[in-house]
């Protein structure tokens, strides 16, 4: 999503002095604006009778929170010399970015830890400098899919497993992300309670039987 458009009119001796009083009003770089030079300065008579001063308008322009994340993702992908193709999503209240390519484990890491840690840091670069934050999910071949579709039936055996023998079963930590879907994935069963506990990067789902449960 893009940001809001501000634009600011300054004068100055010279159309650069002018930009660059635009540039200290508005705190952004040269590279962030457009502009227009409204009047060309003149020296008049006698070099001051009737002199007239630079005159610029000055446009910010709109920043778009996922080209931002995009280029991001292009300067960590070339400093890792690997090739990756990027497809946009939009879902509702965020958008997914999928890479593809060849051998992107490297970016998924165990359980998804570097995926997660590179999606919080394209956040950071995509919505620094944005008035509208935008929230971003990055995924690599579908891997959040398959791992959502691998937790769910990870918890639904673990469940069982506690109705068979009455003892809760306390998982592996996990993101808050994978610990929704435990959540999600047993929120139906009306013998089952979830929670979590513990501290991150620690916390942990607990599946336990409702009237043995906290």
């Amino acid at each position: 999503m893009a940001g809001k458009l501000t634009v600011t009119e300054k004068t100055g001796k010279t159309i650069d002095e002018a930009i660059e009083l635009a540039l200290a009003e508005l705190n952004v770089s040269r590279d962030r604006i457009d502009y227009e030079v409204l009047e060309v300065p003149s020296k008049g008579l006698f070099g001051f009778i009737g002199s007239k001063l630079a005159k610029v308008r000055v446009t910010v322009r709109a920043i778009d929170s996922v080209e931002e994340a995009k280029q991001f993702l292009n300067n960590v992908f070339k400093a890792m010399n690997v090739t990756v193709s990027m497809e946009k999503m939009n879902q509702g209240d965020h958008v997914v970015i999928n890479l593809r390519g060849e051998d992107l484990g490297v970016l998924i890491g165990k359980h998804g830890q570097t995926l997660d840690a590179l999606q919080y840091l394209t956040n950071l670069a995509a919505n620094r400098e944005a008035d509208e934050r935008t929230r971003i999910i990055l995924d690599v071949e579908d891997y959040r899919k398959r791992r959502a579709e691998t937790l769910s039936r990870l918890a639904t055996r673990l469940a069982d497993k506690v109705k068979r023998r009455g003892e809760r079963v306390v998982l592996e930590p996990m993101s808050p992300q994978e610990r929704k879907i435990i959540h999600m994935a047993l929120q139906n069963d009306n013998r089952i309670v979830t929670y979590s506990e513990g501290d991150e990067p620690y916390r942990k789902v607990v599946i336990a039987l409702k009237n043995n449960g906290r």
